[in-house]
């Protein structure tokens, strides 16, 4: 099913790129129509330059579920910021050093949801809230994030990677790369463990299982990006997450799968404004 949702996200991302490039064709109300041009390069006055929108996202139904749902979430990056007395980061060709926020949410997971998980504890929604730095190259960037977590999980999560780029017009790009992930004992806990009460309560199904902190997942990620009109992206992104070390064998895992896939397609727009 997984794999099958890859391909139609991926082709209707071509799809509206190809649809994207017929509009340009001249017709009789204007003989000389002008193709969209990217961003422009000078900020001017602006200081605080962001990216906001909206996408579809296929994801598991719980961290280590094989069964999956879609729900709306939100596209927010920071591509550029001045701090008077401070200094810069970030820069509009998205080249060099650059630091930001770093967001991510993870739904409520309740038993009465999902009858695998009779017996357990239920764990609220969870909130996580960080910085992210990278560096990019023409053609490849390395990045990583280190959140706090609260709210159904505590603790401190991260990850990390590396992408090769491909630009093959000023507004098409193509990302590719190996991605890792890691979590502290607390956050791993309250999504891996299994307490005795739990145990039992599931009638044995589960046995009980104490998670350590340490590496969370292993994958590859994707991502395609086009800007078919000024400050305006249509913006597709596929990954592959395989559990590993404690929570790869949590007996929760072990009853859904230890591959976990998403997808997305979002449309966002880039915004400029002059804070000081």
């Amino acid at each position: 099913m997984a794999l099958r949702f890859a391909s139609t996200v991926f082709a209707a991302f071509l799809g509206s790129t190809v649809l994207a490039s017929a509009a340009d064709v001249t017709g009789p109300y204007d003989p000389a129509p002008q193709a969209p041009m990217p961003a422009t390069v000078d900020y001017g006055g602006d200081d605080f330059v962001f990216e906001l929108g909206i996408k579809g996202l296929v994801e598991p139904d719980f961290l280590g579920s094989d069964d999956y749902r879609i729900v709306p979430a939100a596209i927010f990056s920071v591509e550029y910021l001045n701090l008077p007395g401070i200094g810069s980061f970030g820069g509009p060709d998205g080249l060099g050093f650059s630091i930001g926020p770093s967001f991510n949410y993870i739904g409520e997971r309740t038993s009465n949801d999902y009858p695998v998980l009779n017996g357990l504890d239920d764990v609220d929604a969870t909130y996580e809230a960080g910085i992210k730095v990278s560096y990019e190259w023409e053609y490849a960037e390395v990045y990583g994030a280190v959140r706090y977590a609260f709210g159904g999980a505590e603790g401190v999560v991260g990850d990390a990677g590396a992408n090769l780029i491909a630009r093959p017009t000023d507004y098409l790009t193509f990302k590719l790369g190996p991605t890792v992930s890691f979590a502290s004992e607390s956050y791993m806990d309250d999504y891996f463990s299994v307490s005795p009460a739990e145990s039992i309560a599931s009638g044995g199904r589960f046995g009980t299982y104490d998670a350590g902190g340490g590496f969370k997942s292993v994958g590859v990620a994707a991502s395609a990006r086009y800007e078919f009109y000024t400050d305006w992206f249509l913006n597709a992104d596929a990954s592959w997450d395989k559990l590993v070390g404690d929570a790869a064998d949590s007996p929760i895992v072990e009853a859904g799968d230890d591959d976990q896939y998403t997808f997305s397609l979002g449309i966002s727009k880039r915004f400029s404004l002059d804070l000081f």
